[in-house]
């Protein structure tokens, strides 16, 4: 018997750039001339059915006629497009045009785009290079950054997925204005959440310009447009795998997904997110690690962002208590929840442990309570 010892260590720089602006379109063909993502000739552009006339098809339009190689895939918008399904779906039809390892993928559009043409790019040929080009709120705040890709599964969550890092990140702050205002109020749900995670001054801001972020006036969208990418990327790097502090992204989540599936996606991802951040701050009320004036605070600026606490009456709550141990932070068969600590920060139960293990019966407890 013999045994071979395979040397496979290897230092990977995955640094990118975050673009934040204003009609970012010429820009990403001016730096994909300028080699961003090497001597790449042929692009496949993934968007939604939304987006493809708003943005995809004049970013393709652009690159045509700059000499490169396009074909634009559009799947149907929506969370429920976000599936094994559409990620085979897409790739069946590059593979069908010819589309191999000397190619880059260009997601355009919200979370949804992003998250399912990144897994598309990191499986694709083992791996292709690709770049979001982002339209929402919500994947400003959220999707865009952070290399989390991933898809749904009918039992839960973005537990099917892998970290790959896009090689440059377009924050188009124009396209909010074509945002519809359920879409805008949406997006604010991960915003207020890095708010109560990391900056009691965001927070503040917040409370005093939501009207005017909700007008996309844009002194206001620049300022959480770059907040949101600080306090993502400050937790990012220090924990790119997940294995410890990025567990705090996952702020309000544990119910807020289970929310979401439960709708069967009729919620969208923030206004589930809500209600997942109002079931989290009364347990962390109860628990002594906020106050309840604190705690209505939170639910007060989600209200005001024109998002409900409430859970839906068609939710079955005892089937939502059930749901919650699809959440990818279960260990052992044990619901852990991430709790914040005040406003603007979370609470760090030991050294890089971020979430803490709940029984059940105060978890039923804290949602038969919310109203």
């Amino acid at each position: 018997m013999s045994i071979l010892n395979l040397e496979l260590k290897k230092v990977v720089d995955d640094s990118y750039e975050i673009e934040i602006g204003y009609e970012l379109m010429d820009k990403l063909v001016e730096d994909l001339e300028k080699g961003l993502v090497g001597n790449i000739r042929r692009f496949a552009v993934i968007t939604d059915s939304n987006v493809r006339d708003l943005y995809g098809k004049p970013i393709c339009e652009r690159l045509i006629r700059a000499g490169y190689g396009v074909d634009l895939f559009v799947f149907a918008a929506g969370e429920k497009s976000k599936t094994r399904e559409t990620k085979a779906n897409v790739e069946d039809a590059m593979l069908e045009k010819g589309y191999r390892r000397d190619c880059c993928i260009i997601a355009v559009g919200g979370g949804v785009v992003t998250d399912l043409a990144g897994f598309v790019a990191g499986t694709y040929g083992r791996g292709v290079p690709f770049i979001n080009y982002a339209t929402t709120l919500l994947a400003a705040a959220d999707a865009s950054v952070g290399g989390k890709t991933a898809v749904d599964t009918p039992l839960a969550t973005n537990l099917i997925g892998l970290f790959y890092q896009p090689s440059k990140v377009y924050i188009d702050i124009a396209a909010w204005k074509s945002l519809p205002q359920r879409q805008l109020s949406s997006g604010m749900a991960e915003t207020i959440k890095h708010a109560c995670l990391a900056s009691y001054d965001m927070f503040t801001f917040l409370e005093q310009n939501m009207e005017h972020i909700l007008e996309c006036q844009k002194f206001a969208c620049e300022y959480i447009a770059e907040n949101n990418c600080k306090i993502k990327y400050n937790v990012v790097m220090k924990d790119e795998r997940e294995s410890g502090l990025r567990e705090v992204l996952n702020l309000g989540h544990t119910v807020g997904r289970a929310i979401e599936t439960l709708s069967d996606y009729r919620l969208l991802h923030g206004e589930a997110l809500a209600i997942g951040m109002a079931a989290q701050v009364q347990l962390s009320a109860r628990l002594g690690y906020m106050s309840e004036e604190e705690a209505h605070r939170v639910c007060t600026l989600y209200q005001k962002a024109g998002l409900s606490t409430k859970i839906p009456d068609y939710i079955d709550r005892e089937e939502l208590v059930k749901k919650l141990y699809t959440d990818k932070k279960v260990r052992d068969g044990k619901l852990r929840f991430v709790l914040q600590k005040g406003i603007g920060d979370v609470v760090e139960f030991a050294p890089g442990v971020f979430a803490k293990p709940i029984e059940e019966e105060l978890a039923r407890e804290i949602i038969m309570e919310l109203e």
